[in-house]
C-alpha cells in the first residue's frame, strides 16, 4: 500500500508540472507541447500502463485492508472517540478515496479518452488538449466537481504521504516530524496548483 501510494505521488509531481504550463498564458502553446510529448513518447506510454496497474493495485489493497480490519473486529467498539489520537481525514481515507475514484472517472472521460481517440485515429498532432480544458472549465459544474476532487486529494495526501513512509518502516523521532512537514507542504502546494487551473480558466484569467 505504501509503495503504490508513493508511486502515485511521483505521478502527481509530473502531472501538476504539465498542468502548470497553462500559467504561461500563451494560448496553450507550452501546455499542448508538454501534453503532446506525454501522449506520443513511447517510454511515457509504457509507464502509463504501470500507472494504471499501480492505481488498480492501490484501490484493491485499500479494499482488502478495509475488509481485513472489519474481520479483525467484527464487533465494533461501544464508544469511539477517534479525535483523541487521530485526525478526521486519517479516519476518512475510505470516503476520500471513493470521492477520488469518482473524480478520476470524470477526469478520464473529459481528457484521457479524447487523447486516446486522437491517437487511434492518427490525429494526435492536431489534437488540442488546451481547447478541451477551456471547453470543460467553462462549465461551473465541472469546476465544482474538480475542486471537490482536488480537496479530497489534498486530505488523502495529508494522511497518506506520511503514512506510506511509516508503513515502509521509516518511523523515527528524528525523521518522522520532517516527513510530516514535507507531506503537508507537498499536499497543499500540489493541490493548490491543481485547483488554480479550473478556477483561473473559468474566470477567464487564463485564455
Amino acid at each position: 500500500m505504501g509503495l503504490t501510494g508513493l508511486f502515485l505521488v511521483s505521478f502527481l509531481v509530473v502531472h501538476v508540472g504539465i498542468n502548470a504550463c497553462i500559467f504561461f498564458n500563451d494560448n496553450g502553446e507550452t501546455f499542448n507541447a508538454a501534453a503532446h510529448f506525454m501522449a506520443t513518447n513511447p517510454i511515457i506510454r509504457i509507464m502509463e500502463i504501470g500507472l494504471f496497474l499501480g492505481l488498480l493495485l492501490h484501490v484493491f489493497q485499500a479494499l482488502t485492508l478495509t475488509l481485513e480490519n472489519k474481520k479483525a473486529r467484527p464487533i465494533a467498539y461501544a464508544i469511539v472517540k477517534g479525535s483523541a489520537n487521530s485526525s478526521w481525514y486519517s479516519r476518512s481515507m475510505g470516503i476520500l478515496g471513493s470521492l477520488l475514484l469518482l473524480f478520476l472517472v470524470v477526469h478520464l472521460g473529459n481528457f484521457w479518452i479524447g487523447t486516446k481517440m486522437a491517437q487511434f485515429n492518427g490525429t494526435i498532432n492536431e489534437h488540442n488538449t488546451f481547447d478541451e480544458l477551456r471547453e470543460v472549465f467553462s462549465k461551473w459544474y465541472f469546476v465544482i466537481i474538480y475542486l471537490i476532487g482536488v480537496f479530497s486529494l489534498m486530505y488523502h495526501l495529508l494522511h497518506g504521504f506520511q503514512s506510506a513512509f511509516q508503513t515502509l518502516g521509516v518511523n523515527h523521532k528524528k525523521y518522522t516530524p520532517a516527513i510530516k512537514k514535507v507531506g503537508i507542504w507537498f499536499s497543499v502546494i500540489v493541490c493548490l496548483l491543481f485547483a488554480a487551473m479550473p478556477i483561473t480558466m473559468f474566470l477567464g484569467i487564463i485564455k
